[in-house]
């Protein structure tokens, strides 16, 4: 019953990004709305104008869906100009400053690992199509023997 209540309200809501002033005034009470003048009507909906979120383009916009078995996830990659103010309001406390170097941390040894393995992969590679044999027991010779 919930569920059917639900979509019932969101088929009647329009588009987020389609809403306009007019649409969040028609949300308040009808006594409200009659009792503001025409030039209190005019001042809210320039500060609605103002205040609606209004989309920048994007150079890369890329929205895909993970199903797996249990859950599904949504990836979204967007990359365009940052027009956010300069300065955040947001300071992170030292738990969060400690947590975030740790994950940099973390982040940085991992790729420093993958980047490492592939570059050993690599050499690695070319050492054997060059048919340089630096230990007896070559990997290859050690596989052909035990299979």
């Amino acid at each position: 019953m919930k569920k059917k209540l639900s979509s019932k309200i969101k088929e009647s809501l329009p588009d987020y990004q389609s809403r306009t002033p007019s649409y969040y005034l028609q949300q308040l009470n009808s006594d409200i709305l009659a009792s503001f003048n025409s030039e209190q009507i005019e001042a809210i909906t320039r500060m609605l104008n103002q205040a609606i979120p209004k989309p920048s383009p994007k150079i890369v916009d890329l929205r895909f869906i993970v199903d797996l078995i249990f859950s599904r996830f949504y990836i979204v990659l967007f990359v365009g100009k940052d027009r956010r103010k300069k300065q955040r309001q947001y300071n992170p406390g030292k738990i969060a400053r400690i947590g975030n170097v740790m994950a940099a941390t973390t982040l940085l040894i991992g790729l420093n690992f993958v980047l490492s393995a592939f570059i050993l992969l690599f050499v690695y590679l070319i050492k054997s199509a060059l048919g340089i044999d630096l230990f007896p027991g070559h990997l290859s010779d050690t596989l052909r023997n035990v299979l």
